[in-house]
């Protein structure tokens, strides 16, 4: 199993990003997939995720603001990221694993993680 997270950086409040997670080694289609982030000295938090299915799931701070996606056919999931905040500013974790995941342990496998920083 990989899942390999990328589309971080450094961008001004207000501003949006892209991440992107390429998953390879399991059964993507038939997968429930999550975002989370962890903000510098704090815990985990679920930040999106989806069923097989496709219903989509959102943290109330994150509705509205954030869109997740996937692409079955490059086995690809998607978070774009809008009017950000520099409380948005963590590292952003790919991982397989239901909506609403609250500690490491409610997810089967993670990615490496993207840096986002929102900062003027």
């Amino acid at each position: 199993v990989q899942l390999v997270e990328s589309g971080g950086g450094l961008v001004q409040p207000g501003g949006s990003l892209r991440l992107s997670c390429a998953a390879s080694g399991f059964t993507f289609s038939s997968s429930a997939m999550s975002w989370a982030r962890q903000a510098p000295g704090k815990g985990l938090e679920w930040v999106s995720g989806f069923y097989s299915d496709g219903s989509t799931y959102y943290a109330d701070s994150m509705k509205g603001r954030f869109t997740i996606s996937r692409d079955n056919a490059k086995n690809t999931v998607y978070l774009q990221m809008n009017s950000l905040k520099p409380e948005d500013t963590a590292v952003y974790y790919c991982a397989i694993g239901p909506p609403y995941g609250s500690s490491w342990y409610d997810f089967a496998s993670w990615g490496q993680g993207t840096q986002v920083t929102v900062s003027s």
